[in-house]
């Protein structure tokens, strides 16, 4: 299963590298196998090389290789390990590299938001906050990988209704604190269809207020890891990492860049059990998914408008019209400060 697991990464991240241009990383780690990864040193191409169980260098790291010219370097990586590679310049100075796209076996669209360099250069730490899919069928390998992660909270974004039908258990398994503000998600499949298409997004950062501000809340314990999740991981998922980047100073090329990986990061298969709608009379979700053709249902839409703009690119529009840009709407409506603003930074950017 690792092996199939790996296999399904590697073409994911093909398609990735394929893209005409690429969100801004000091240093990117690319999977080639269940043992082996590729690390780009980009702009650190001098730096020696350190593998870590965390992000910095201490009693029971392992140099792999000294200084040396090479820009990319094979580096052997067990898929079950979550490891951060550290690269260290002659300067004493050290960049933290780690694999974005987590190899779950039976995950869906689960990353480490990391790694993206800030408009005055900082970088936004790994290993801080991860976002993913829904949750409901993760193997027991998946458990052990997610363990590693020193996870301290769960903010489930989700409804009722998807709740009672794919339920989370990274809590159960890890001790984790599990949050999730209770909403049932009927009002917005009502309306679903009845317009253009335009503008999805518009309206639903009121409705998920409580969620946004038990996400932020968790990130600004800095109590642990935090894991933040919808169902597909791309539509409510994807709007809450990109107030987390525009907060912290990602620019926005590189936000929708990142947004339009889910398109070839899920997995569909492993977002919902297979349920019989029989047991679920009253739950919408269940009804929406059982209605089309299985294979219809593994097919990924393209997080674009009919018109062919991006459902974040009009978002953001929104909020700068609405409410002055993503601080205004966090103070104004989720009840942020300058402070928490700038602790945030301060706890997610090296």
């Amino acid at each position: 299963m690792r092996n199939t697991t790996c296999t399904a990464v590697v073409a994911v991240l093909a398609v990735l590298a394929s893209s005409p241009a690429s969100a801004r990383e000091m240093a990117t780690l690319t999977r080639l196998d269940a043992q082996t990864v590729e690390l780009d040193r980009g702009d650190e191409a001098s730096a020696s090389i350190w593998i870590s169980a965390d992000t910095t260098i201490d009693d029971g790291d392992r140099r792999v290789t000294a200084t040396g010219k090479e820009r990319k370097v094979k580096l052997a990586l067990p898929a079950d390990a979550r490891r951060y590679v550290i690269l260290l310049g002659e300067n004493g100075h050290s960049t933290v590299v780690a694999e974005r796209v987590l190899p779950l076996q039976q995950g869906s669209n689960f990353r480490d938001i990391g790694g993206y360099v800030t408009r005055d250069g900082h970088q936004v730490r790994w290993g801080k906050a991860f976002r993913s899919g829904a949750m409901p069928l993760l193997s027991d390998a998946d458990y052990a990988l997610i363990d590693q992660l020193r996870i301290d909270s769960v903010v489930d974004l989700r409804s009722i209704e998807e709740r009672e039908v794919a339920p989370d258990f990274v809590d159960d398994r890890t001790g984790a604190l599990f949050l999730a503000n209770d909403y049932s998600l009927k009002p917005l499949l009502a309306a679903y269809g009845a317009g253009d298409g335009e503008n999805t997004y518009k309206g639903m950062e009121k409705m998920l207020v409580p969620q946004f501000r038990s996400l932020f809340r968790r990130l600004l314990a800095d109590e642990g890891a935090v894991i933040y999740h919808c169902s597909a991981g791309q539509d409510r998922t994807g709007m809450a990492t990109a107030l987390i980047y525009d907060l912290l100073g990602v620019d926005r090329e590189t936000i929708l860049k990142d947004y339009h990986l889910s398109t070839a990061l899920r997995r569909p298969q492993f977002e919902m059990p297979k349920v019989d709608p029989k047991d679920y009379p009253n739950n919408p979700i269940v009804a929406m998914y059982m209605s089309g053709d299985e294979k219809q249902r593994q097919v990924v839409q393209p997080l674009y408008t009919p018109s062919g703009a991006s459902h974040l690119a009009q978002f953001f529009t929104y909020l700068d019209q609405q409410y002055g840009g993503t601080e205004g709407y966090l103070k104004q409506e989720v009840g942020l400060t300058d402070a928490d603003f700038a602790k945030l930074r301060r706890e997610l950017l090296d």
